[in-house]
């Protein structure tokens, strides 16, 4: 029998850390990334940013748009490699309609938070979202800082 391959402890590739900050989570959904070979091999390299990127809906598809894979320096020489072109996510289509119906109606945006492995295939993970004010920011900041506090009181004891 052949042994399967060791997956690592962390399957998660990057993840976009400023979007739990600016925004407030209101619902996720798990997507597939159509992505050419380059890409593949570029995140398997661990060279995917997340920063700045979010989802367009637009004719009945969601895209991601910002993202950017570093292509690899053993790229192949004819294959033009874009790494911030828009990149087609894979959703089923009762998703898109209740992600555009919210993004249109209620004034929610729609964000890529983390891109994973899952079953060997590329997954982003996306989210409904709205924007917070600085005073949220700043109770959120003191929230987080009192439970670390706790944390640390226990550890103590």
């Amino acid at each position: 029998m052949a042994k399967k391959k060791s997956q690592n402890s962390s399957s998660t590739i990057c993840l976009n850390k400023k979007a739990k900050h600016e925004y407030s989570i209101e619902e996720k959904f798990e997507a597939g990334v159509a992505l050419t070979g380059w890409e593949v091999k570029s995140l398997r390299e661990g060279r995917g940013q997340l920063v700045d990127s979010y989802v367009v809906l637009k004719n009945d598809e969601a895209w991601l748009v910002g993202a950017h894979f570093t292509p690899l320096i053993s790229a192949c020489t004819h294959v033009v490699a874009d790494p911030r072109r828009d990149r087609k996510l894979l959703l089923h289509r009762r998703q898109i309609d209740k992600l555009s119906a919210a993004v249109q109606a209620k004034g929610y945006t729609c964000v890529a938070l983390a891109l994973y492995w899952k079953q060997g295939r590329v997954k982003c993970e996306i989210a409904l979202v709205k924007g917070k004010k600085l005073h949220d920011k700043r109770a959120a900041e003191k929230e987080k800082d009192w439970d670390r506090e706790k944390q640390r009181g226990l550890a103590a004891h």
